[in-house]
């Protein structure tokens, strides 16, 4: 399946009183492999394993596929040494837009991403960001879940802060 989303850096949290939310714990493995492309999520109460490749040149772009996974399962694979992500998933619904704002947790507090996703290329590349996004970072390698994971923000803060970003702390 093709998924097609658009991610942008945020430069200030909108409101988020009422908005749903989840928690969302990602581990990617292998380990070894500095952009891995296999997922074990948590993602509120559901799990699943997810493997991501790019689908063409665009990074907007992706084939994905999907498999969900009991709790027992997610447990016992929870176990695997990979990479993990911790973040809190906004779903943002305001002004006819619909985003997913991540904040993340852990060792990359203070980055908060925003992620659209569209329903036909036209769409996506029609769409203007929202004022609290700064820029979009769609196509940073460095930004993608499978990068991010085992990744503190002192790792990533001087490209962050060459793109304009100022860290967000909750």
């Amino acid at each position: 399946m093709e998924e097609l989303e658009r991610t942008f850096l945020v430069k200030f949290v909108p409101d988020l009183s009422g908005c749903e939310s989840k928690e969302v714990v990602d581990i990617y493995v292998p380990k070894t492999r500095e952009h891995a492309t296999l997922r074990i999520r948590k993602s509120g109460s559901s799990y699943e394993i997810t493997k991501k490749e790019p689908a063409r040149d665009n990074p907007a772009v992706m084939n994905e596929e999907t498999v969900r996974i009991t709790k027992d399962e997610f447990e016992a694979l929870a176990n695997t040494d990979g990479k993990r992500l911790h973040k809190i998933r906004y779903f943002y619904a305001k002004d006819g837009l619909d985003a997913q704002i991540g904040v993340f947790k852990g060792d990359l507090n203070g980055l908060v991403l925003a992620d659209f996703e569209f329903g036909d290329e036209a769409s996506m590349n029609s769409f203007k960001a929202p004022d609290f996004c700064l820029l979009e970072v769609t196509d940073e390698d460095f930004l993608a879940g499978g990068m991010l994971c085992g990744k503190s923000y002192k790792d990533i803060e001087s490209r962050l802060e060459a793109m304009g970003y100022k860290r967000l702390v909750d």
